[in-house]
């Protein structure tokens, strides 16, 4: 039995004899820190157990089906979740109170999928082993933040938890940061030949920031972490400000944003350019005084990374414009601006051909048309498209994995000039395509044409598609 199982099974056996279940919670909140360790080592043989009886969603549904949670203990169910979610490569898990049982759900290649229930009654005291486990007070009515690290024999995962009060009790969703993830090299993103060309290119460069657009969940994170990885080397000091740390990367400094202690990302960045870096990551740009660190440390010598939140990589100028940057910094200290969006790949094991009638040709040839020139056409056609089916490997879906579809602006100094013009974000887009980049859709549409996904992946991500 673990150190918080030992506590809260003797705290909850002095205390709820006396009808004092409360107390037992308000102690076992207040115990020191170093008393809860907020880390959960799952043996060789549970996980081997486990992982071999949890291999698809339907497995880990009937395994929570049959969980006994009359006589089973708390930790064992935990151990369950979490392991059924790494198995099954969620990215999140959500705990659900609903008015008749907890919902427990996952998301999975970015779509939320049903995975069991938690009977009402045994909600509590699962919500307070997890909130003891990621070091937040159990008696809080309001949002709270923490996380804790799953000790695997192969393997450490961070799992980060955030709870807040809903209609029935406290939400909870955990996200589950699998350092796997990160051995996904630049190969590996999903770049086609030109813009693996332009990217190498640019981390080329000593100096000059790389910034990368998108939504939260879009893989920009990743992305620039394959960046620094590329680009980290023994005689290179590379420091990073993230918020919050979510992989650990050798070699690498990172620091974590503490706005409660005055560590913003702003004053962070200020604190890291005085550290000597030759590369810095700043995990995303949320005002003027940290775009204006960021840049001028572009400016003078630095290689920096960031990510800022807008539609497209055209959006990401206005953006900086309304966070109150100075246009004429933005030109000479951006070289490349990314957008990025993930969709689901088509399942290797069961897709089939799409079949296309003439109708579709005709258009897919038009489309082709418009393609700018550097935009390879070698071994496209309406053939290659593939269609979901659904298999066991796919837990029916038709879809295994994602891959993330991208659009390149680089930065050149015909662009600096449209920037410092002050002109707005239809212009620039248009600017951007009259130089030959590949909208995030139009490589979506090339990755369809590949038999790689399909057309209501790339409607789902980047919308409507006009032919």
């Amino acid at each position: 039995m673990s150190l918080i199982d030992e506590q809260l099974a003797r705290l909850a056996r002095e205390h709820e004899e006396r009808g004092e279940k409360r107390e037992a919670e308000r102690r076992v909140a207040s115990a020191p820190a170093a008393e809860i360790a907020g880390i959960i080592e799952i043996a060789p043989e549970r996980e081997r157990e486990l992982a071999s009886r949890i291999g698809t969603l339907a497995e880990a549904q009937s395994a929570f089906a049959a969980f006994d949670f009359e006589n089973g203990a708390t930790a064992s169910l935990i151990e369950l979740l979490l392991l059924a979610g790494v198995r099954l490569r969620a990215s999140d898990i959500h705990i659900e109170p609903q008015e008749v049982a907890v919902s427990l759900r996952m998301r999975i290649d970015g779509i939320m999928q049903d995975a069991g229930t938690i009977p009402i009654p045994y909600h509590k005291l699962f919500s307070s082993r997890l909130k003891l486990l990621a070091r937040m007070k159990l008696n809080a009515d309001k949002p709270q933040d923490g996380r804790f690290s799953v000790r695997l024999p192969e393997s450490q995962i961070e799992v980060r938890v955030s709870s807040v009060p809903s209609q029935y009790g406290e939400t909870v969703v955990m996200r589950i940061l699998d350092p796997r993830a990160l051995e996904t090299d630049i190969g590996s993103l999903g770049l086609r030949q030109d813009d693996f060309a332009i990217v190498m290119r640019e981390l080329s460069v000593p100096n000059g920031m790389i910034l990368n657009t998108g939504p939260t969940g879009s893989g920009k994170t990743t992305t620039l972490y394959s960046f620094l990885k590329k680009v980290a080397r023994p005689e290179k000091k590379a420091i990073t400000i993230e918020d919050p740390i979510e992989y650990a990367i050798s070699g690498i400094e990172q620091t974590q944003v503490s706005e409660d202690k005055g560590y913003s990302f702003a004053t962070g960045l200020k604190a890291i350019v005085r550290q000597d870096p030759d590369i810095i990551l700043v995990g995303e740009i949320r005002d003027a005084e940290t775009a204006e660190i960021g840049m001028q440390a572009a400016l003078t010598g630095h290689q920096v990374f960031s990510t800022v939140h807008a539609n497209d990589a055209a959006g990401a100028i206005p953006r900086l414009l309304d966070m109150g940057v100075q246009k004429e910094t933005i030109g000479p200290a951006i070289n490349l601006i990314m957008g990025q969006r993930l969709v689901r790949r088509l399942c290797e094991k069961c897709k089939k051909p799409a079949g296309a009638d003439a109708v579709m040709h005709e258009k897919i040839k038009k489309y082709l048309e418009m393609l700018p020139a550097r935009a390879s056409r070698e071994g496209l056609s309406v053939e290659g498209m593939r269609d979901s089916v659904g298999c066991i490997a796919c837990d029916n879906t038709g879809y295994r994995g994602r891959i993330a579809l991208f659009e390149l602006f680089p930065i050149n100094a015909d662009a600096e000039k449209i920037i410092a013009a002050n002109t707005g974000y239809a212009d620039l887009y248009a600017f951007a395509i009259a130089r030959g980049m590949v909208t995030m859709q139009q490589d979506g549409m090339l990755k369809v044409l590949h038999g790689i996904t399909t057309v209501a992946e790339i409607e789902a991500a980047t919308g409507p598609i006009s032919f």
